[in-house]
Protein backbone atom coordinates (compact mmCIF):
# COMPACT_ATOMS: atom_id res chain seq x y z
CA UNK A 1 0.00 0.00 0.00
CA UNK A 2 1.17 3.80 -0.54
CA UNK A 3 1.80 6.34 1.60
CA UNK A 4 -0.65 9.08 2.17
CA UNK A 5 -0.91 10.93 0.31
CA UNK A 6 -0.47 15.17 1.99
CA UNK A 7 -2.91 17.38 1.26
CA UNK A 8 -2.83 21.30 2.86
CA UNK A 9 -5.38 23.27 3.57
CA UNK A 10 -7.32 25.88 5.52
CA UNK A 11 -10.40 26.44 7.40
CA UNK A 12 -13.49 28.74 5.83
CA UNK A 13 -15.32 30.99 8.26
CA UNK A 14 -17.56 32.55 5.37
CA UNK A 15 -20.55 30.69 3.86
CA UNK A 16 -22.93 30.63 1.01
CA UNK A 17 -22.95 30.75 -3.20
CA UNK A 18 -21.68 34.17 -2.77
CA UNK A 19 -18.58 33.45 -0.81
CA UNK A 20 -17.79 30.15 -3.00
CA UNK A 21 -18.46 32.67 -6.07
CA UNK A 22 -15.53 34.98 -4.09
CA UNK A 23 -13.25 32.48 -3.61
CA UNK A 24 -13.05 30.40 -6.88
CA UNK A 25 -12.06 34.04 -8.62
CA UNK A 26 -9.39 33.95 -6.09
CA UNK A 27 -8.34 30.30 -7.22
CA UNK A 28 -9.51 28.67 -4.16
CA UNK A 29 -11.43 25.45 -4.08
CA UNK A 30 -14.51 25.73 -1.20
CA UNK A 31 -14.45 21.81 0.26
CA UNK A 32 -16.09 20.43 3.12
CA UNK A 33 -14.76 17.30 5.58
CA UNK A 34 -16.78 15.72 8.08
CA UNK A 35 -17.53 11.82 9.21
CA UNK A 36 -16.16 9.99 12.47
CA UNK A 37 -18.85 11.01 14.64
CA UNK A 38 -17.31 15.17 14.65
CA UNK A 39 -18.79 17.83 13.70
CA UNK A 40 -18.13 18.51 9.59
CA UNK A 41 -15.52 21.09 8.96
CA UNK A 42 -15.67 23.84 6.00
CA UNK A 43 -12.12 24.32 4.61
CA UNK A 44 -10.81 25.35 1.42
CA UNK A 45 -7.77 24.33 -0.96
CA UNK A 46 -5.35 26.61 -3.72
CA UNK A 47 -6.89 25.07 -7.07
CA UNK A 48 -3.90 24.65 -8.81
CA UNK A 49 -2.62 22.09 -6.43
CA UNK A 50 -6.39 20.93 -6.48
CA UNK A 51 -5.98 19.93 -10.27
CA UNK A 52 -2.49 18.53 -9.65
CA UNK A 53 -3.48 16.07 -6.94
CA UNK A 54 -6.66 15.20 -9.43
CA UNK A 55 -4.38 14.03 -12.16
CA UNK A 56 -3.27 11.21 -10.31
CA UNK A 57 -5.31 8.15 -10.47
CA UNK A 58 -4.56 7.11 -6.33
CA UNK A 59 -6.11 10.53 -5.52
CA UNK A 60 -9.71 9.22 -6.00
CA UNK A 61 -9.39 6.13 -3.95
CA UNK A 62 -6.21 6.52 -1.37
CA UNK A 63 -5.34 7.63 1.85
CA UNK A 64 -4.73 11.29 1.83
CA UNK A 65 -3.58 12.92 5.00
CA UNK A 66 -4.98 16.04 5.27
CA UNK A 67 -3.79 18.99 7.40
CA UNK A 68 -6.21 21.86 8.44
CA UNK A 69 -4.29 25.02 9.09
CA UNK A 70 -0.94 23.74 9.27
CA UNK A 71 -2.18 21.02 11.67
CA UNK A 72 -1.66 17.64 12.25
CA UNK A 73 -2.69 15.46 9.36
CA UNK A 74 -6.26 13.71 9.46
CA UNK A 75 -6.73 10.59 7.62
CA UNK A 76 -9.51 11.04 4.80
CA UNK A 77 -10.91 9.76 1.67
CA UNK A 78 -12.31 12.44 -1.25
CA UNK A 79 -15.65 11.49 -1.72
CA UNK A 80 -17.30 13.72 -4.03
CA UNK A 81 -15.41 16.56 -6.80
CA UNK A 82 -18.12 18.96 -8.46
CA UNK A 83 -16.62 20.33 -11.42
CA UNK A 84 -17.70 23.25 -13.60
CA UNK A 85 -19.77 21.92 -17.21
CA UNK A 86 -17.19 23.35 -19.31
CA UNK A 87 -14.47 25.50 -17.87
CA UNK A 88 -11.45 23.58 -16.22
CA UNK A 89 -12.34 24.58 -13.27
CA UNK A 90 -13.20 22.47 -9.53
CA UNK A 91 -16.16 23.79 -7.45
CA UNK A 92 -16.27 21.64 -5.26
CA UNK A 93 -14.70 18.90 -2.56
CA UNK A 94 -16.32 16.55 -0.36
CA UNK A 95 -13.50 14.43 2.22
CA UNK A 96 -14.75 11.86 4.49
CA UNK A 97 -12.88 11.28 7.84
CA UNK A 98 -11.38 7.54 8.13
CA UNK A 99 -11.70 5.72 11.56
CA UNK A 100 -8.49 3.25 12.23
CA UNK A 101 -9.19 0.04 12.31
CA UNK A 102 -12.83 0.31 10.83
CA UNK A 103 -13.85 -1.13 7.41
CA UNK A 104 -14.74 1.36 4.74
CA UNK A 105 -16.07 1.19 1.45
CA UNK A 106 -14.30 2.33 -1.50
CA UNK A 107 -14.11 2.79 -5.33
CA UNK A 108 -11.05 1.69 -6.62
CA UNK A 109 -10.24 1.69 -10.29
CA UNK A 110 -9.43 -1.59 -12.32
CA UNK A 111 -6.12 -1.88 -13.97
CA UNK A 112 -6.11 -3.75 -17.57
CA UNK A 113 -2.77 -5.05 -18.47
CA UNK A 114 -1.76 -7.35 -21.67
CA UNK A 115 -4.32 -6.20 -24.01
CA UNK A 116 -1.77 -5.33 -27.01
CA UNK A 117 -0.78 -9.20 -26.64
CA UNK A 118 -4.74 -10.27 -26.05
CA UNK A 119 -4.95 -13.41 -28.29
CA UNK A 120 -8.76 -12.73 -29.12
CA UNK A 121 -7.70 -9.15 -30.50
CA UNK A 122 -3.88 -10.37 -31.98
CA UNK A 123 -5.09 -13.45 -33.56
CA UNK A 124 -8.56 -12.92 -34.44
CA UNK A 125 -9.14 -9.73 -35.20
CA UNK A 126 -11.75 -8.85 -32.07
CA UNK A 127 -11.84 -5.33 -30.06
CA UNK A 128 -11.60 -4.73 -26.03
CA UNK A 129 -14.88 -3.08 -24.36
CA UNK A 130 -14.35 -2.09 -20.97
CA UNK A 131 -17.72 -2.96 -19.33
CA UNK A 132 -16.49 -0.93 -16.02
CA UNK A 133 -13.11 1.08 -15.06
CA UNK A 134 -13.86 0.98 -11.18
CA UNK A 135 -15.40 -1.23 -8.57
CA UNK A 136 -16.94 -0.77 -5.23
CA UNK A 137 -14.70 -2.27 -2.49
CA UNK A 138 -14.61 -2.77 1.29
CA UNK A 139 -11.91 -3.34 3.36
CA UNK A 140 -9.83 -1.57 6.53
CA UNK A 141 -7.43 1.78 5.34
CA UNK A 142 -4.44 -0.21 5.25
CA UNK A 143 -5.55 -2.47 2.94
CA UNK A 144 -6.95 0.08 -0.13
CA UNK A 145 -5.33 -1.11 -3.09
CA UNK A 146 -4.11 1.44 -5.48
CA UNK A 147 -5.80 -0.60 -8.24
CA UNK A 148 -7.35 -4.26 -9.14
CA UNK A 149 -5.83 -5.68 -12.12
CA UNK A 150 -7.25 -7.07 -14.79
CA UNK A 151 -5.21 -9.49 -17.48
CA UNK A 152 -6.45 -9.92 -20.62
CA UNK A 153 -3.44 -11.61 -22.29
CA UNK A 154 -5.43 -15.37 -23.02
CA UNK A 155 -9.04 -14.05 -23.96
CA UNK A 156 -10.76 -15.40 -26.82
CA UNK A 157 -13.05 -13.31 -29.08
CA UNK A 158 -16.81 -13.96 -27.35
CA UNK A 159 -14.72 -13.92 -23.45
CA UNK A 160 -15.84 -11.68 -21.01
CA UNK A 161 -14.46 -11.10 -16.86
CA UNK A 162 -16.96 -11.18 -14.68
CA UNK A 163 -16.28 -9.75 -11.14
CA UNK A 164 -15.93 -12.98 -9.66
CA UNK A 165 -12.88 -13.88 -11.43
CA UNK A 166 -11.39 -10.65 -10.13
CA UNK A 167 -8.40 -11.49 -8.24
CA UNK A 168 -8.50 -9.90 -4.81
CA UNK A 169 -6.10 -8.81 -2.47
CA UNK A 170 -6.13 -9.84 1.17
CA UNK A 171 -8.62 -8.14 3.56
CA UNK A 172 -10.47 -6.87 0.22
CA UNK A 173 -14.03 -7.56 -1.11
CA UNK A 174 -16.20 -6.71 -3.74
CA UNK A 175 -19.47 -4.71 -2.04
CA UNK A 176 -21.36 -6.17 -4.65
CA UNK A 177 -20.55 -9.25 -4.92
CA UNK A 178 -21.30 -9.45 -0.96
CA UNK A 179 -24.26 -7.83 -1.02
CA UNK A 180 -26.19 -9.61 -3.64
CA UNK A 181 -24.48 -12.88 -4.25
CA UNK A 182 -24.18 -14.15 -8.03
CA UNK A 183 -27.12 -12.08 -9.54
CA UNK A 184 -24.60 -8.87 -9.52
CA UNK A 185 -21.28 -10.78 -11.00
CA UNK A 186 -21.16 -8.30 -13.74
CA UNK A 187 -19.07 -8.18 -16.46
CA UNK A 188 -15.57 -5.69 -16.66
CA UNK A 189 -14.77 -6.84 -19.67
CA UNK A 190 -15.38 -8.12 -22.83
CA UNK A 191 -13.47 -9.20 -26.09
CA UNK A 192 -16.27 -8.75 -28.90
CA UNK A 193 -16.21 -10.65 -32.64
CA UNK A 194 -14.92 -7.75 -35.35
CA UNK A 195 -17.41 -6.33 -37.41
CA UNK A 196 -18.43 -7.35 -40.91
CA UNK A 197 -19.57 -5.02 -43.27
CA UNK A 198 -22.57 -6.52 -45.17
CA UNK A 199 -21.87 -6.98 -48.72
CA UNK A 200 -24.69 -5.11 -51.38
CA UNK A 201 -26.77 -8.03 -52.58
CA UNK A 202 -25.85 -9.29 -56.40
CA UNK A 203 -27.31 -7.00 -59.32
CA UNK A 204 -28.71 -4.22 -56.47
CA UNK A 205 -26.22 -1.75 -58.25
CA UNK A 206 -27.88 -2.31 -61.60
CA UNK A 207 -31.31 -2.26 -60.26
CA UNK A 208 -33.04 0.94 -61.69
CA UNK A 209 -34.25 3.97 -59.73
CA UNK A 210 -38.21 3.78 -59.52
CA UNK A 211 -37.75 7.65 -59.65
CA UNK A 212 -35.72 7.59 -63.49
CA UNK A 213 -37.31 7.22 -66.47
CA UNK A 214 -36.88 4.12 -68.49
CA UNK A 215 -37.41 5.21 -72.23
CA UNK A 216 -35.30 6.45 -74.63
CA UNK A 217 -34.53 9.62 -72.97
CA UNK A 218 -36.54 12.33 -74.80
CA UNK A 219 -39.66 12.12 -72.28
CA UNK A 220 -42.16 10.91 -74.14
CA UNK A 221 -42.16 7.43 -74.59
CA UNK A 222 -45.44 7.09 -74.02
CA UNK A 223 -46.55 9.37 -77.00
CA UNK A 224 -47.67 6.41 -79.33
Amino acid sequence: MSDDIAVNATSRSVFGKGASRRLRRDNAVPAIVYGADKEPQSIQLKHNEVIKHLQNESFYSQLLSLSIDGGEGVRTLLKDVQRHPYKMQILHLDFVRVVAGAELQVSVPLNFINEDICSGVKNEGGSIAHIANEVLVACRPRDIPENITVDMAAMNVGDSVHMSQLTMPEGVRLVELGEAGDDSDHQVASVNAPRVEAEPEEGAEDAPSPDVPTGDGDGDSDSE
